[in-house]
């Protein structure tokens, strides 16, 4: 199995998440820490399940990983359905996570110079499914995408 394909599944589990928090009246993007060819934890936006402001995938995924050694953030791989937000690029730096592989940025571009800048490797899968996620949901409920990192 090549990277794509080892990218591709674990980018599977960040999307049944997604898929998990829009069943739970939540913005489908999902999140999964990954280290050593396994998955550490997963997460999905929260926000409105939570009432909270900072659950996102990404944060989700970090908040469920519990406390790791540095050494397991510094080999890991954050995958995520969408573009990471300038607050979970500052924690994907803040933990030293060296790459980053989202299943788009077609509906939102997020902090990737930033990331790029530092040296975090930005993979882009450009995912149809991912895409697709986030428009029907925009569609659905502008108002809560416009709450958090939308447009208005």
């Amino acid at each position: 199995m090549d990277v794509r394909d080892r990218d591709r599944e674990f980018l599977a589990v960040a999307i049944e998440q997604a898929r998990i928090g829009r069943s739970e009246g939540g913005v489908p993007i999902g999140g999964a820490l990954v280290a050593d060819g396994r998955v550490l934890a997963a997460g999905r936006n929260r926000r409105v399940q939570q009432g909270s402001a900072i659950r996102h995938g990404e944060t989700d995924a970090l908040e469920h990983a519990g406390r790791l050694p540095a050494s397991v953030y510094r080999r890991a791989t954050m995958y995520t359905t969408l573009s990471p937000c300038d607050m979970c690029a500052g924690a994907i730096l803040l933990y030293g996570i060296p790459r980053v592989v989202m299943g788009e940025n077609r509906t939102f571009v997020g902090a990737e110079d930033l990331l790029r800048a530092r040296g975090v490797e930005i993979v882009n899968l450009d995912s149809e499914e991912c895409a697709v996620l986030m428009r029907e949901f925009i569609t659905e409920h502008p108002e809560i995408w416009n709450e958090d990192i939308g447009e208005e």
